[in-house]
């Protein structure tokens, strides 16, 4: 199932807005994300993010609710850091 995760944005590089980038915080997990559909979002705020793309700017206590149902849905897997193998 491809949905939108929520994630908080730390960090934006550019000044286009169609071209702008930011770092974004999915629970920990720091990906790249396009931010050319929301063009008025700003560091701190949160965005729905699917496939790479930024697709709409949602307040905090909505991003919590949608994370939260993700999470207990077992869609978050491709976030989470594989543990490091142990020494042989």
């Amino acid at each position: 199932m491809c949905l939108a995760v929520p994630g908080k944005i730390l960090e934006i590089a550019g000044d286009d807005p169609y071209l702008r980038i930011a770092r974004v915080s999915f629970g920990g997990m720091i990906k790249q994300v396009s931010l050319a559909c929301v063009p008025e979002a700003r560091v701190n705020d949160y965005v729905l993010v699917h496939v790479g793309l930024a697709l709409s700017v949602v307040d905090e206590q909505e991003a919590a609710e949608v994370f939260s149902y993700l999470e207990q849905m077992g869609e978050l897997e491709e976030l989470e850091t594989p543990a490091p193998a142990p020494p042989a």
